[in-house]
């Protein structure tokens, strides 16, 4: 079992060994087809790619923080990561067919609308 670190952060590699995760394979992207059933991502990861993931069998961890927005977009310590409360969360993603929506209308057959493909077509 590989476990995959997918960050550009140095301080979220920091924060990831201080959690007790010491043999990572850290990635700054992730190439989904070197994932390997029981392995584990942990990071921040596109929808399309945490289903890929999570399709393959392996597991996902999402590193969730509540950043205030004085703090976003510069680089975080991992000490600041833990004064935020960073935390992994498991989450199986998985695709569903383009045309379902909740409450069992398809995108094509909105009530009074053109079919999908025409109406975003010429806006």
């Amino acid at each position: 079992m590989t476990t995959w670190l997918v960050t550009r952060h140095p301080g979220a590699l920091a924060w990831l060994q201080s959690q007790g995760f010491r043999e990572v394979r850290h990635v700054p992207h992730l190439d989904p087809k070197l994932v390997k059933p029981d392995d584990a991502v942990v990071g921040t990861l596109p929808l399309h790619l945490a289903a890929e993931v999570c399709g393959k069998g392996a597991r996902f961890l999402g590193l969730s923080i509540d950043v205030p927005a004085e703090l976003r977009g510069r680089e975080l310590t991992s000490d600041e990561l833990v004064q935020l409360g960073a935390r992994l969360e498991q989450y199986e993603v998985q695709t569903a067919p383009a045309n379902e929506r909740p409450g069992g209308a398809g995108l094509d057959e909105s009530p009074g609308s053109q079919d999908a493909t025409s109406r975003w077509s010429d806006e």
